[in-house]
């Protein structure tokens, strides 16, 4: 009961619906006395419309808008048994007149030309016999759009429901057509091959036989028959088959009434997946009536709103959901029975209806058009795309235990990928952030002729704080912006770290009335030059050293330097400290000769005299021994220095060691 009340609200929804369409001008875009009996609906603006049938004629013509030529004739494809036997395509041109310029602009075609709602034929011309044909085309329509209904249940999974709408503004209705809808993005463009052009020549006059310009020679080299050939084979690459093409091209055959008749007799009402793309299903609703193929029931009253804990349910027949097929990149959804869509309406088609891995979880992910979103986070309908096929962009409607929890926008959905869709706020839980930066670490980067460069970690740290204040745990995800060209270090378990949109989803669970809070650290690497003797270079090498994935050789190259630079730098630091001491004592000795300028005169002073005296020469015997000892590290130093210089030009490192992040 409850899924044939679901059933009927939804040819309800329908009903009403379609009633906000408009045609455009009288007549259809493109008529012909071939039925029409297949139609695939792509996203980007066109359809693929076949017509078949028994002709015993020299002519078929086609009546279609001016604006439909170009399209019509830039993928015209005609199918028979036996062979093609279309002789020409006769079309009539857009001629400019005689006063006008010979190559008008669109614009121009459009104040003086034929309007673009005119009518126009197209004939193909035939051999006379009896023939079977079925003729395909290209020729704009609204896109189809999807509508999504989800169900989150308590054991991890989810049923969803996807629905198809079909907009027929053709002006021509749609009789027992097999119907299909495409998911993808085929390339779609508009031609004018209906519109004359002919091209500025360049005007060649006889000047004798002088070149103006030197030829330029193409060379081919010598290769014998039996030659190695091209990595590049006849299975990829140069000299391949050709591939199938990008934009829009469903198969096309010979269609024999008694044969398909046979085959959905065979199969019944399942749908198939299938090359050439037949089947189609749905409900048609306008002011005009819809004659399906098959008998259908009448339909029932509207039903009553749904009772407390009632959900949309799938259908009774799973008979009835679109067959799926994937080709080119391509998904074609195919309806399983024939469907009526009237001019001027919109048709609802059940695309699929199963269970797929879902949750109800929170997701904080500020936006700039919900302020309170930077504080509160979302409630969010998680699921994976369990089925064979794209789900487009499109409108979802999410329940739970029989209610409805709100709406939301389903992103487009490859297979096997999992998509979080916000349809609440959730404002009992409060996040806040704060972000520290620091810099560390010091590796190898590159040593050549001598110089050394490093590699440093500029390190970004966002604390993420959350508060719940309601009675349940809650299972979080942590939306955080990814800083271009970082890595993120030791990221809780199940991350999903997506380098495609820089996002990162950070799980978090939060126990009820409790506060936690998470750190989120990126790494950026940067590369600077270093001295040798200098503290980072010293970190970096040790570093190297004691790095197990070390190459051998330029480790005794580092090792032996390393030593020297040892030696040098001991050197070194005995100098600083005898230099300190010099200017210790150099300003303690100036001192003591103002004191004994300030008191030459004072006869009272004569002790003082003698310990200024006294200290002033313990200065001088200590800066002799000083410079002394200075000449005699100068001197080791230069030497330690140029034998260390002399070992580094020898290293050379290209290749650094990945960073282990720790």
């Amino acid at each position: 009961m409850l899924r044939r009340k679901f059933s009927s609200w939804v040819t309800v929804a329908t009903l009403l619906g379609a009633h906000a369409l408009t045609g455009c001008a009288s007549g259809p875009n493109v008529s012909s006395d071939l039925p029409l009996r297949r139609v695939v609906v792509y996203r980007n603006g066109v359809g693929y419309f076949e017509r078949a049938g028994r002709v015993n004629r020299e002519r078929v013509s086609f009546e279609m808008r001016q604006r439909m030529v170009g399209d019509f004739l830039a993928s015209l494809a005609v199918i028979e048994k036996g062979g093609s036997s279309v002789r020409s395509a006769s079309f009539p041109l857009e001629l400019a007149d005689a006063k006008q310029e010979p190559q008008p602009t669109p614009k121009d075609k459009k104040k003086r030309g034929r309007p673009e709602n005119s009518m126009r034929e197209v004939v193909l011309h035939l051999d006379g016999k009896k023939h079977d044909l079925l003729i395909g085309y290209l020729s704009e329509t609204p896109v189809w759009r999807p509508s999504y209904r989800i169900v989150i249940e308590q054991d991890g999974s989810a049923s969803l429901q996807a629905w198809g709408i079909v907009q027929n503004l053709s002006g021509e209705d749609w009789k027992d057509v097999s119907l299909s809808l495409v998911a993808g993005a085929p390339i779609a463009f508009q031609s004018t091959l209906g519109l004359p052009v002919i091209p500025i020549r360049p005007l060649v006059s006889d000047q004798g036989e002088v070149m103006q310009v030197v030829p330029t020679g193409v060379t081919s080299v010598n290769r014998s028959a039996d030659a190695d050939v091209d990595r590049y084979g006849p299975s990829e690459g140069y000299g391949a088959a050709p591939a199938a093409a990008a934009a829009p091209a469903p198969e096309m055959e010979a269609l024999d009434d008694q044969k398909m008749m046979r085959e959905e007799a065979a199969q019944g009402s399942v749908g198939r997946i299938s090359s050439t793309g037949r089947g189609g299903g749905g409900m048609a609703a306008n002011k005009k009536s819809s004659m399906p193929s098959r008998p259908m029931p009448a339909p029932a009253p509207p039903p009553p709103p749904m009772a407390p804990g009632q959900s949309p349910s799938p259908p009774r027949r799973l008979s009835d959901l679109a067959a799926v097929a994937l080709e080119a990149g391509t998904t074609r959804y195919d309806m399983p029975f024939r469907v009526t869509v009237p001019n001027e309406s919109a048709t609802m088609v059940l695309l699929t209806s199963q269970r797929v891995p879902g949750e109800a979880v929170l997701l904080f992910a500020p936006e700039s058009g919900a302020p309170d979103s930077q504080m509160h986070p979302f409630r969010v309908a998680r699921i994976t795309n369990s089925t064979a096929g794209l789900l487009e962009k499109g409108p979802i409607a999410v329940y739970e235990r029989g209610s409805f929890l709100g709406q939301g926008l389903l992103d487009p959905l490859p297979a096997k990928a999992t998509a979080t869709v916000p349809f609440a706020l959730e404002r009992s839980v409060l996040v806040g952030r704060k972000v520290e930066n620091d810099q560390q670490g010091a590796r190898l980067y590159r040593i050549e002729a001598g110089r050394l460069l490093i590699e440093r970690d500029w390190v970004t740290r966002n604390v993420y704080s959350v508060d719940n204040g309601g009675d349940k745990p809650n299972k979080l995800l942590l939306k955080h912006g990814r800083i271009p060209g970082t890595r993120l270090i030791k990221p809780p378990p199940g991350t999903e770290d997506n380098a495609g949109t820089a996002i990162a989803l950070i799980p978090v669970t939060i126990k009820p009335h409790s506060k936690t809070e998470i750190t989120v650290e990126e790494r950026r690497a940067s590369q600077q030059e270093a001295d040798w003797l200098s503290p980072l270079a010293d970190q970096a090498v040790r570093g190297y050293l004691a790095d197990k994935r070390a190459k051998p050789e330029l480790v005794a190259q580092l090792t032996a330097a390393w030593t020297l630079r040892a030696n040098l730098s001991k050197t070194l630091d005995e100098l600083d400290k005898l230099e300190s001491e010099r200017d210790e004592l150099e300003r303690a000795s100036d001192e003591a000769r103002r004191n004994l300028r300030a008191i030459e005169k004072n006869t009272q002073a004569q002790d003082l005299r003698q310990k200024l005296t006294k200290r002033l020469a313990e200065a001088a015997a200590r800066l002799d021994a000083i410079t002394k000892r200075s000449i005699e590290l100068k001197m080791t130093g230069d030497e330690a220095q140029i034998r260390f210089r002399d070992a580094v030009r020898e290293i050379k490192l290209d290749n650094p060691l990945p960073a282990l992040d720790g």
